[in-house]
């Protein structure tokens, strides 16, 4: 059932919802929570058919908030909102109202979604696209109790997730790091298979991919060993591989479906670690609406901090073989056909003590 209503009020809309209710035979309110969306018309489908999928697992309320640009300054200035509320089989499991903002009223779309909210019920925001850098003192998300945002859509996903961590409030969370939950709980019970002490560890995945930086950063925070990226032509996370006092331990995804983990002296067992839709990370996400303390801590690790750590294990730059016979002879200012005296002769002694310990952490 499907009711339009222009240039309406939440008053209006709130009496549609009603009405809409006991036209189906449902008069009582079954939702768990309210799930705003805050989107633009571009995604909106996209978001409204996840968030249908995922209200089979939690029935909720849900608003899409979409913001319209007025492409005049006389359009800007006339404040209009526009409404249409589904319920029954065109909302799923669930009441979903789309909210279509014009004018002023833009900036305001917290007073048009607060009378629209459940009474007594959790408040999920969820932006699929232009999150804002501090979701938390956003208006809208001032009113969650969860809010989820996708590092993954942005323009600059390293940039952003930085940014993340730099306005972290509990509460937050990223599709980002629900997608790597599989590939978490994966390595857990791989490491609880065999006695052993991680030494470090090498991620592989698509480049300017958020979730391949936060499973490095998790695995670094949790095990504190060096951890080291690498890029490949994906899809998503490719390969981790734990160097262990028993032996390599490696989860590889060639193709974004069926994994194969490899633990030293065991067989290699087929995994099933296919690539989720977004409406199943939506479901996972609605499940717990408490911090995420985990993720918390694996976000303001750091990227830098992860740089530093991944170079004490990095190999070492071949640097081409100085010129001895003809740069330090001159330098110390004897022929160039005759030996160097000692004074000329200790930079090249040091030389290879210098390179002494790189090769030695390389071989680590």
């Amino acid at each position: 059932m499907k009711t339009d209503l222009t240039d309406t009020t939440s008053s209006k809309i709130n009496k549609a919802l009603v009405l809409g209710r006991r036209a189906i035979g449902t008069p009582a309110v079954g939702m768990v929570l309210t799930l705003v969306i805050v989107t633009d018309e571009e995604n909106a489908y996209d978001a409204l058919k996840a968030a249908n999928e995922a209200s089979r697992e939690h029935p909720s309320r849900t608003l899409v908030v979409i913001k319209r640009v007025s492409r005049s300054p006389r359009d800007r200035a006339n404040t209009r909102l526009d409404a249409e509320v589904r319920l029954g089989a065109d909302a799923g499991s669930g009441e979903t109202v789309v909210l279509r903002l014009y004018g002023e009223v833009v900036d305001h779309a917290q007073s048009v979604v607060l009378p629209l909210l459940l009474p007594d019920a959790p408040v999920v925001v969820w932006w699929p696209v232009s999150a804002p850098t501090d979701p938390a003192n956003d208006p809208l998300g001032a009113l969650a109790q969860r809010r989820v945002t996708d590092t993954y859509a942005a323009e600059q996903p390293i940039e952003e997730l930085t940014a993340r961590a730099d306005t972290y409030t509990p509460g937050d969370t990223d599709l980002s790091w629900t997608r790597i939950t599989p590939w978490r709980s994966m390595l857990a019970a791989a490491l609880d298979q065999v006695h052993c002490k991680v030494t470090s560890a090498d991620v592989e995945g698509e480049e300017f991919n958020p979730s391949v930086e936060l499973l490095a950063m998790w695995l670094a925070e949790r095990l504190k060993v060096p951890v080291r990226r690498s890029k490949s032509s994906g899809p998503g996370l490719t390969s981790v591989r734990l160097e262990t006092s028993a032996g390599p331990i490696v989860l590889d995804r060639p193709d974004g479906s069926l994994a194969t983990l490899s633990i030293e002296g065991q067989p290699d067992r087929a995994v099933a670690l296919k690539r989720r839709e977004t409406s199943e990370l939506i479901a996972e996400e609605l499940r717990r609406l408490d911090p995420d303390d985990t993720y918390a801590a694996s976000l303001r690790y750091g990227l830098e901090r992860l740089d530093e750590e991944a170079a004490v294990t990095a190999p070492a730059p071949e640097a081409p073989a100085p010129d001895v016979t003809a740069t330090e002879p001159e330098a110390a200012g004897e022929p160039a056909g005759e030996p160097a005296g000692e004074p000329a002769g200790e930079p090249a002694k040091k030389a290879p003590a210098k390179k002494a310990p790189a090769k030695k952490a390389a071989a680590k």
